[in-house]
């Protein structure tokens, strides 16, 4: 068992290597320009869209509404990346890997924004009518049937993966914290979870997508509302922060107290790593929420698909950061979720109970999101047949995630995660022409009014 996570281990090494990390921000960073950096330019016109997603329209076609949508994309990024993450890049990095963050998540957008489009563009309806996509139906149907293995093997990475990095590893950290924190025994977190989550993900995308628009806006403002207590509290020192963090992404970071120092390309690694793994661009994962919205226009939900990236990162993980750096915890040798508990303790009374609440309703609204993703992959794969039998297997998994030790199930999805991402970026850059014409047309109609 040893020799088997020792030989994962490297796997998970290399394919979240340096080779990985380019192709996903030269990915994000080659749509952007071909896009003439449309999706930071018109950040406000994705919120306006946003805003106006929320109500129904019945002319057009899908099944949940683009706020729906991108909520459901949010719960299943908005999570222990943004608790977890951030503060293991900074802790292995130093606070410079905070804006390698913020850089992955700038050229993410496109990435995102790119995904939706074709999402919703070459999306189809399944024999029981519901709308389904994601990378695997546009590599099908985009590049041509004679790419449909490509398109399966997306579908199989994703659908495997989805056990580990969306169901057992997550239930097995909501029992660590309660049973850490309030004493409750795994099983019993276990089994509370597993009901919970069933009866959300028997109802469907429809029942999942009303749950997140309500849980993940709440559980947001919660946890920002938090770390901005400890910001206003030490707002002298904020400018100072942001300096330390813009500075030492060029120089590296010295040692000092328990930090052992990082070199810039340390800094590089781990906050691209981190940012990618906070807010999925590039993996494929949030388009099939987004295929399901009720739009008429692939271009429309694109510039909601792209506020998630931003909303994750440049606004959640921050968040976090801040509070980190501002504490100075990060120098105190801890890292993980570990590291941003203590440093919200340490800025406001009870700080660290934000962190305890905000991992256990980031991890349920993972789990439930991703439980949609690997559903509609075991669509593509066996048929509407295998939606049923996956539901009940997802909420069996999720007992056994709590109780079980889970070191060789999370590198195995580590490795599938990434893997992931190989199908769904070939795919972006063989359909980037039609991503740019689409996006041509439609702001060219938008302009002239027509």
């Amino acid at each position: 068992m040893e020799t088997l996570s020792e030989m994962l281990g490297s796997v998970s090494d290399f394919v979240w290597g340096p080779v990985m990390l380019i192709l996903l921000l030269g990915t994000g960073l080659y749509l952007t320009i071909g896009l003439r950096a449309m999706p930071i330019r018109r950040i406000g016109y994705g919120f306006r869209q946003l805003m106006s997603g929320r109500r129904v329209v019945e002319a057009d076609k899908g099944e949940i509404t683009p706020f729906q949508a991108l909520s459901t994309a949010l719960s299943a990024t908005v999570g222990t990346g943004n608790i977890g993450g951030v503060a293991t890049a900074i802790a292995v990095g130093g606070p410079g890997a905070v804006f390698w963050m913020w850089i992955t998540a700038l050229v993410g957008m496109a990435t995102k924004y790119g995904e939706a489009v074709l999402a919703v563009k070459y999306r189809e309806v399944d024999e029981e009518g519901r709308y389904v996509g994601g990378p695997m139906y546009y590599i099908r149907n985009g590049m041509g049937a004679k790419w449909g293995w490509l398109g399966a093997l997306f579908a199989l990475f994703a659908m495997v993966a989805a056990f580990g990095i969306g169901n057992t590893v997550q239930s097995n950290a909501v029992a660590d914290v309660m049973e850490a924190n309030l004493y409750v025994p795994t099983w019993v977190t276990g089994l509370v979870l597993a009901v919970l989550v069933f009866f959300v993900i028997i109802g469907g995308v429809r029942r999942i997508a009303g749950l997140a628009e309500r849980l993940v806006p709440l559980m947001a403002v919660v946890y920002i509302l938090g770390a901005l207590v400890v910001i206003v509290v030490n707002i002298q020192a904020v400018p100072g922060a942001l300096a330390h963090i813009v500075g030492d992404a060029f120089t590296g970071t010295a040692a000092t107290g328990g930090f052992a120092g990082a070199a810039v390309m340390t800094a590089i690694r781990f906050g691209v790593a981190r940012g990618i793994f906070s807010n999925e661009a590039g993996l494929g994962s949030a388009p099939i929420a987004h295929a399901a919205a009720r739009t008429n226009d692939p271009v429309r939900q694109g510039t909601v698909a792209m506020l998630g990236t931003f909303i994750d990162t440049i606004i959640v993980c921050t968040m976090t950061a801040l509070v980190i750096v501002l504490s100075g915890a990060w120098e105190s040798g801890t890292s993980g979720a570990e590291l941003t508990s203590i440093a919200f303790g340490d800025g406001v009374p009870g700080g660290n109970w934000v962190v305890t609440f905000g991992l256990i309703i980031f991890a349920f609204t993972t789990i439930v999101a991703w439980s949609y993703y690997g559903e509609r992959c075991a669509e593509y794969l066996f048929g509407v047949k295998a939606i049923m039998p996956y539901r009940y297997l997802w909420v069996v998994l999720l007992f056994v995630g709590a109780v079980a030790k889970l070191g060789i199930v999370w590198l195995i999805a580590d490795v599938l995660n990434a893997l992931m991402a190989i199908p769904n970026l070939i795919a972006l850059l063989a359909l980037s022409g039609t991503i740019f014409a689409v996006t041509r047309d439609y702001f060219a109609r938008e302009e002239s009014g027509r």
